[in-house]
């Protein structure tokens, strides 16, 4: 038998989030009331697995617009589910049925792995998921890059899609992000006066940026948070 693999036969999802509990779309602080109707997927359960299947079916033929973030988000964690319950991109398609294709699965499946702190901006409405849906083409830091980006500079769908193109063909993040006049790591605050005015005190005393001062603290801050909650902390990313 051929060890060779098509393009349809891509084996385990490279799922790094957990599949089940819905995490983002269950926190009444990003999604408000509509927490209430976050379901989750367990793909080690049949009639999960079932379940994620029809939801996946319904998502491919309506799979809505931007404008219902959480409805999307609810179809990328069913893809997820689905592939890590059947095994593969290719079993998973056949499980959910005519009209639901590998790219469609494997593009929202990894949607859903992108790291929380990105997928809870897209629950928020910040992020259109279809934008989403570049910023998950990329590996590792990269997709920080494009999301903050995105969230910082207002950017449109069709730039992101342009530099997730230009970083999966080996151009460097940040050089993507400045040839598209983006400033990498530049955000703007809203601090309270008496915050503002005494990061503004420090700075010039120690003749640095504010910005610098600001990263140092937020070092500070991570560093003695992790000390005080284990290794079940909030991570950096």
């Amino acid at each position: 038998m051929s060890d060779e693999r098509g393009a349809d036969d891509v084996e385990l999802a490279d799922r790094e989030a957990e599949v089940g509990a819905p995490v983002v779309r269950g926190d009444p602080e990003v999604t408000g009331r509509r927490a209430d109707e976050a379901v989750g997927f367990d793909p080690t359960d049949p009639d999960s697995v079932a379940e994620a299947a029809d939801t996946v079916a319904r998502f491919a033929r309506e799979p809505g617009t931007d404008a219902d973030n959480v409805v999307m988000l609810r179809g990328a964690a069913a893809c997820a589910a689905l592939v890590r319950g059947t095994g593969s991109y290719k079993a998973a398609v056949e499980r959910a049925g005519d009209g639901v294709s590998v790219s469609f699965v494997r593009k929202w499946a990894r949607v859903h792995d992108l790291p929380q702190s990105i997928r809870r901006h897209v629950a928020r409405g910040d992020l259109a998921p279809t934008a989403a849906k570049h910023v998950a083409r990329v590996d590792g830091e990269a997709r920080f890059a494009l999301a903050w980006a995105a969230l910082d500079d207002d950017l449109t769908v069709r730039e992101v899609q342009t530099m997730a193109s230009a970083v999966n063909e080996g151009a460097d993040p940040e050089t993507v992000l400045r040839e598209h006049g983006v400033e990498p790591g530049r955000v703007e605050l809203g601090l309270p006066f008496d915050a503002y005015r005494r990061l503004r005190v420090h700075a010039s005393m120690e003749n640095r940026d504010p910005g610098e001062v600001v990263a140092d603290a937020l070092d500070a801050y991570e560093s003695v948070s992790a000390s005080a909650s284990g290794p079940d902390s909030v991570p950096r990313s």
